[in-house]
């Protein structure tokens, strides 16, 4: 596949959209609508975590009844891709932010992706948020502006596109001045915004209205958090519908615990029943007899698919051969994720018989920690710091336990994945979690954010990996368990279609 130099010129504008892909005849609702999704991941072409799976998944699933175009920051990770971009749009220079081209890459299966061509911001060695070394770009706020700045234009039909969006739907802190945009700037399309993760709110200090190109005399004080403007809370304030990944979040963030000093909102939002809980689903790929990431799956799963993969786990990692139980940590490496708590049980564990592998990478000080735990328990302990889709995967299908111990989960995806590939989740009751995980008989479920807690959980699951009929139909239960996205859009499709039929109720005039 070709790529188009990031050197064409604005001027070679094509018709304004790719080829529309081939998409199923059968649709539920009356209309066929056209839906922009704006997120700064997409697993596809740049992944940092869920939020890249999610943003690469659920449009896909919501294409069989409507038209979704992905909208993403043209990364060099991006435009390296190998994927032709054909240049499809411009988008003018507004403020401190820089006029840019719209590309469009078409994906093979005609999923339609809008790249925002701006090397001057997003071509840098580094990832999506921070350079090589871990520290954030500075200049992230004029990043992920842009980012808003595009999707408002795309709107209000000022891209130069051949398309136009009855609905925006953003998602998390990077995208999260899209819906504001277009408060500002009257654009009559309602927007749904979804928080993958409260915490991040993207806040930045000593700057105003023409740093990041909202209309001069704006008040910014609805979007600031002790005077630091706030993309996230920008979201909140202008979307005409909020959601986030789980039923059970959705309730928590409305309280002071959870709420990250926005539950005031939150639960006003609420109260107007403009916040939703929608649990994730998963890709169809997560097949175990077909995902082609795993080896060739014999019929049988138990007798001869999970073994399988756990010999792979034991040559990869140089665990000790034996029948203990396999555990598995798959996770960003961060305090929210409760690696100090598996750290904390990891002798007890060992003790018991059971061997542990992890993938992740994180701060830094967690990372040292795990590698310093894999060299006091050679052969029972591995760790591999980084990721890969392939031996994340591999960790799923041949663990017999995945350990969770959250101290919050907006939703969570690995205890999905996990399920899907029978390795059952041993996690802490909260969020997302609760949502997906029936105790005792999909995983185990604790309390406490302690590690006593944390380790009658895990004593649980070795009493049922000792008895095997137990095991057996607990490792069934859980497969059949998660949903695709496929079967889990209906929700989306419910507000959705609902915005779209109220529209907005300020009649507004698009500025110029």
């Amino acid at each position: 596949m070709a790529k188009v130099a990031a050197s064409v010129p604005l001027e070679e504008i094509s018709d304004g959209s790719c080829p529309r892909p081939r998409l199923p005849a059968a649709n539920p609702y009356r209309d066929r609508n056209n839906i922009l999704f704006v997120t700064s991941e997409f697993a596809d072409l740049i992944k940092v975590g869920g939020l890249g799976d999610v943003s690469a998944a659920l449009p896909r699933a919501l294409q069989a009844q409507h038209d979704v175009r992905v909208l993403i920051p043209g990364y060099s990770q991006v435009m390296n891709s190998g994927y032709a971009i054909r240049t499809v749009g411009k988008v003018r220079r507004r403020g401190a932010l820089p006029g840019c081209r719209l590309g469009c890459i078409e994906l093979d299966d005609g999923m339609q992706v809008y790249v925002v061509v701006c090397p001057e911001l997003y071509e840098r060695a580094g990832y999506p948020y921070s350079d090589q070394q871990g520290e954030d770009w500075k200049d992230n706020y004029l990043r992920f502006a842009l980012l808003g700045h595009v999707a408002c234009e795309i709107a209000a039909r000022r891209a130069s596109l051949n398309w136009s969006a009855d609905l925006v739907h953003a998602n998390d802190w990077p995208a999260g001045l899209a819906p504001a945009y277009m408060h500002w700037r009257g654009v009559n399309v309602p927007t749904v915004f979804t928080i993958h993760n409260l915490q991040y709110q993207g806040t930045f200090s000593g700057i105003d209205e023409k740093d990041i190109g909202a209309p001069t005399g704006s008040d910014l004080s609805s979007i600031s958090i002790h005077g630091a403007i706030s993309f996230l809370k920008a979201a909140l304030v202008h979307a005409s519908h909020i959601t986030t990944v789980s039923k059970a979040y959705a309730q928590e963030i409305t309280k002071p615990e959870q709420g990250c000093g926005l539950h005031p909102i939150l639960q006003q939002k609420a109260a107007q029943n403009s916040l939703t809980g929608i649990v994730n689903g998963i890709g169809e790929s997560w097949q175990p007899y077909t995902d082609p990431h795993l080896l060739p799956f014999p019929a049988e799963w138990e007798t001869s698919g999970k073994h399988v993969h756990a010999r792979y786990l034991e040559d990869k990692f140089y665990l000790h051969k034996n029948s203990g139980p396999i555990f598995a940590i798959v996770s960003r490496l961060v305090y929210q994720k409760g690696i100090d708590l598996s750290i904390a049980i990891s002798d007890a564990i060992v003790a018991a018989g059971g061997r542990l592998v992890i993938i992740g990478r994180g701060e830094p000080a967690l990372e040292s920690a795990l590698l310093a735990l894999q060299a006091r328990h050679p052969g029972q302990i591995g760790v591999m710091i980084g990721f890969n889709e392939q031996d994340g995967r591999r960790i799923f299908a041949g663990s017999d336990f995945l350990l969770m111990p959250s101290r919050f989960e907006p939703c969570g995806l690995s205890q999905l994945y996990a399920q899907r590939l029978g390795c059952l989740p041993i996690a802490r009751r909260t969020g997302g979690l609760i949502d997906t995980i029936e105790d005792g008989a999909t995983g185990f479920l604790f309390d406490a954010c302690t590690a006593s807690d944390y380790l009658k959980a895990v004593q649980r699951a070795l009493a049922v990996h000792s008895r095997r009929e137990r095991l057996r139909d607990m490792r069934y239960r859980a497969m059949s368990a998660p949903r695709y996205w496929s079967e889990s859009i209906e929700p989306y499709q419910q507000v959705y279609a609902r915005l779209i039929q109220q529209g907005d109720a300020r009649p507004r005039q698009i500025a110029s």
